[in-house]
């Protein structure tokens, strides 16, 4: 593991499997059950080598995903108004 320490909070990163919000050539994709390292103080999330690849490989295949998630979605400038 090469994510010990947080490089941007210097909390300590542990192991979790996690739902994984992925950015691919401008569209973002959630895969589940992903292995990552996760900042236990600030949330931020770490990969290995071998998962990164994998998640790149699954998202150029995303026409093959069968399943969509519905979430809502406010817009931040005009939610409050």
């Amino acid at each position: 593991m090469t994510h010990e320490v947080c490089e941007f909070c210097d909390g300590k990163a542990r192991q979790r499997i996690i739902r994984a919000r992925f950015h691919f050539k401008g569209e973002t994709i959630y895969i589940d059950r992903v292995p990552a390292w996760v900042c236990a103080k600030c949330g931020e999330q770490y990969f290995d080598a071998p998962v990164y690849k994998r998640l790149e490989e699954i998202a150029s295949n995303s026409s093959r995903i069968e399943k969509t998630i519905c979430f809502p979605l406010a817009e931040y400038d005009t939610a409050l108004a």
